[in-house]
């Protein structure tokens, strides 16, 4: 499973391999996630780039703009079951959607 940088934390991690069994490869931005970054004052500071294309990226964002479409970064629910079946749901409705869109 591809992960957004938020989950950083070995928790995760090891829940996601004990509860599921499910490796997780959080995708990184090639800066470390900072815009900008300190240096000794005898060494020049690293180059920074500006736009770096990172591999994977995409696919986390493309599923957060999909959920986000069905209103889920609104959760409003109070258990995890809920928000998980929320998630099915709006996957389900997405596979539905191009199982019936005519061919081209």
């Amino acid at each position: 499973m591809w992960a957004d940088q938020g989950y950083r934390g070995a928790d995760f991690h090891t829940w996601a391999r004990e509860a599921t069994g499910i490796t997780v490869e959080v995708v990184q931005r090639h800066d470390g996630g900072f815009r900008s970054t300190w240096a000794r004052a005898e060494t020049p500071p690293p180059a920074v780039p500006t736009f770096a294309v990172v591999p994977r990226r995409w696919v986390v964002e493309r599923t957060f703009a999909w959920l986000g479409r069905c209103r889920l970064p609104k959760d409003y629910e109070y258990l995890r079951v809920c928000s998980e079946n929320a998630i099915y749901l709006t996957m389900a409705m997405l596979l539905m959607r191009r199982l019936t869109r005519p061919a081209r």
